[in-house]
């Protein structure tokens, strides 16, 4: 029976690519990307060959694109999927295909590896035994602000990802709504620049303000408890 190979990928780092992942990757014949070029630059840095198909599977025909995996996995034929960084179906594409593939009884099987969800929790130092992942907030801060209200009277320490160009004003939006809580600002992970910012949201956001803010951004914000909390911060 054929297999649905979900394969995660590097987030910044290229040496954290798993050996079991390299070696799926090398033995597909159809391999599903968010984008060819990101996957092929991994294949070549690792001399695998590519793949007798490497077709597009991204935000805009992830609908098609699906169904197209499962007439592949239907004649028999292993397909695998990876995105551009992290594990396929956190905040990419890979739902649909997955979901498509479980309804139809085909096997789905999951390489993982580097996740910028737990590798930024872990980095911010801040409580990781309970937390919830909200992927991207809203681009209006209105919306931004109703995504936060669920969240202001809950303990779990709160992970989402967020655009370089929206980083400051969603901090603005969160320590509105929230209150100044700690945070972390996870920036190129893995990367030779990486930079970690914590603090109070109200501190973090005086420190980023100016600054020229570039790459990836993974933000952590702790949950309602005192501990983790500015009560001297003005409302």
């Amino acid at each position: 029976m054929a297999i649905l190979y979900i394969i995660a990928t590097p987030i910044g780092n290229m040496e954290d690519l798993s050996y079991r992942a390299a070696r799926i990757l090398g033995e597909v014949e159809h391999l599903a990307c968010e984008d060819t070029r990101v996957t092929k630059n991994i294949l070549t840095r690792y001399e695998i060959r590519l793949p007798r198909q490497i077709f597009a599977y991204h935000e805009h025909n992830e609908v098609h694109a699906a169904e197209g995996i499962i007439q592949l996995l239907q004649r028999g034929e292993d397909v695998a999927i990876c995105s551009d960084a992290g594990l396929p179906g956190i905040s990419d594409p890979g739902y649909r295909a997955i979901s498509r593939a479980t309804e139809e009884g085909i096997t789905v099987e999951v390489i993982p590896g580097p996740s910028a969800v737990q590798t930024a929790l872990v980095l911010s130092g801040l409580p990781s035994s309970s937390y919830t992942f909200k992927g991207f907030p809203p681009r209006k801060s209105g919306q931004r602000k109703n995504f936060f209200l669920p969240e202001k009277d809950l303990p779990h320490t709160l992970v989402l990802f967020e655009s370089k160009h929206r980083i400051i004003k969603c901090l603005k939006d969160a320590l509105e709504v929230l209150g100044d809580r700690k945070c972390a600002v996870c920036l190129e992970m893995t990367k030779k620049f990486e930079q970690i910012t914590r603090g109070y949201l109200s501190e973090v956001i005086e420190k980023l303000d100016d600054s020229n803010i570039k790459g990836e951004i993974t933000l952590v914000i702790a949950g309602n408890h005192p501990k983790f909390i500015n009560e001297n911060t003005p409302n």
